[in-house]
C-alpha cells in the first residue's frame, strides 16, 4: 500500500450545463431553495459559471456557453475541460482537495506519466497554467485531466480568494430551445 495517497475531501462540485442561466437560477434557487453562491463571468464572452450550495461546502455548478457554444446550436462534447458541452449535460466532476495538497497531485500525476492541464485560476484576471501562479487572487487551484474513457475530472483546491467571489452577476437567458424532457 503506498503512503503518498492524497486525501480526498469529497466531491467540489458537479459541473453542468444549462441552455439557459436565468431560468436554472429560479429553478435550483427559487423552486428547490438551493442558495445561489457564487456567479462568474466566463472570459471573452464565453458564457457563465454559477454554483449552488448543496451543503457541505458542496456545490452543484452550471455552465451557461453563449450562443452557438453547444446543444441545439450544434452540440459539442466536451474534449477537454474547456470546450463547453451539450446543454443537459455533465461537463465534469470536481473532487475536492487541500490545498497543500495541490502540489503533491501536480507531482503524482506527472510521474505517472498522466497528461493533464494545471490551472490557477484568479478572481480579476486571466487563468495561468503553472503551480508558480498561484497568488493572492487565485480562488482555485486545479488539476484537469481525462479518465481511461475520456470523462473529464478535477482536482480543485479552494483557496481563500474563493470568498472574494459573490454573488453579483445577473442569469443570462438562453436563446436556444432546451430538449423537451
Amino acid at each position: 500500500m503506498n503512503d503518498d495517497r492524497i486525501q480526498l475531501r469529497g466531491v467540489s462540485h458537479l459541473a453542468l450545463v444549462c441552455s439557459d442561466m436565468a431560468r436554472t437560477v429560479e429553478f435550483y434557487e427559487g423552486v428547490l431553495g438551493m442558495p445561489l453562491v457564487k456567479t462568474m463571468e466566463l472570459p471573452q464572452g464565453m458564457g457563465q459559471h454559477f454554483f449552488f450550495d448543496v451543503g457541505n461546502g458542496d456545490c452543484l455548478a452550471f455552465f451557461y456557453f453563449a450562443a452557438g457554444r453547444g446543444g441545439a446550436d450544434g452540440v459539442a462534447f466536451p474534449m477537454n475541460y474547456q470546450e463547453p458541452s451539450a446543454d443537459g449535460s455533465m461537463h465534469h466532476v470536481a473532487f475536492r482537495i487541500a490545498p497543500e495538497d495541490i502540489r503533491a497531485m501536480h507531482e503524482r500525476l506527472t510521474s505517472r506519466g498522466v497528461e493533464f492541464d494545471f490551472v490557477a485560476h484568479h478572481v480579476d484576471r486571466q487563468s495561468e497554467h503553472t503551480l508558480d501562479a498561484i497568488a493572492d487572487d487565485t480562488y482555485a487551484a486545479s488539476c484537469y485531466l481525462k479518465d481511461p474513457d475520456g470523462m473529464v475530472i478535477e482536482f480543485c483546491a479552494w483557496l481563500p480568494a474563493w470568498d472574494r467571489i459573490v454573488n453579483e452577476h445577473t442569469a443570462q437567458q438562453g436563446n436556444r430551445m432546451a430538449v423537451a424532457g
